[in-house]
């Protein structure tokens, strides 16, 4: 059975640091033997097909692929279609009528329990929102996340330890969920 996956690689592309160049990432997937490659942006986000496998496993493939080519270390999570398409459909917050810059989903390696950011003063960053779902987290972000002091806080390492965590905007989840249809 053949799936379709988005890869999502945290921090590279920014600031300088980190380049990894589109052409090339298509082709490291490519000879890892997935089909039907494809990038979107310039942010880490691939999307390619394969046999249906543990998403670990394929991100921990891709990991090992981009260190060797580059030299650094590159975290990585792999999503099925079906699991984006969970994330989208659970959105708490009326995602139509708010433009993309403002709301975000924290994807994260593993689940975390409630409990885990009941540290976060919800309402000492009121416009600002965020909610917990299935490996995800919902940020809403009315200034933009570069700005947001709720994005910041919940990026703390003590919050999120031991967890992979990379952020997109609304519109890059829409556009993966349609990249992975079946």
């Amino acid at each position: 059975m053949t799936k379709r996956y988005a890869a999502l690689l945290r921090g590279i592309n920014v600031g300088g640091s980190k380049k990894v160049p589109m052409a090339q990432l298509r082709v490291i997937l490519e000879d890892l033997g997935h089909r039907d490659v494809s990038t979107y942006l310039q942010s880490g986000n691939v999307v390619f097909a394969g046999p249906a496998r543990d998403e670990q496993a394929l991100a921990a493939g891709i990991e090992a692929a981009l260190e060797k080519t580059f030299g650094f270390r590159v975290d990585t999570l792999v999503r099925d279609g079906a699991y984006l398409r969970s994330v989208a459909d659970a959105c708490p917050f009326p995602e139509p009528a708010l433009p993309g810059r403002q709301l975000h989903v924290t994807f994260l390696s593993e689940p975390i329990a409630p409990e885990r950011l009941a540290s976060v003063d919800a309402a000492a960053h009121l416009p600002e929102e965020f909610r917990l779902g299935d490996r995800a987290i919902y940020l809403y972000t009315p200034g933009g996340l570069g700005r947001s002091k709720l994005a910041a806080t919940l990026a703390r390492p003590r919050l999120l330890e031991g967890v992979v965590a990379t952020t997109r905007n609304w519109n890059t989840v829409l556009e993966l969920v349609e990249k992975t249809r079946d």
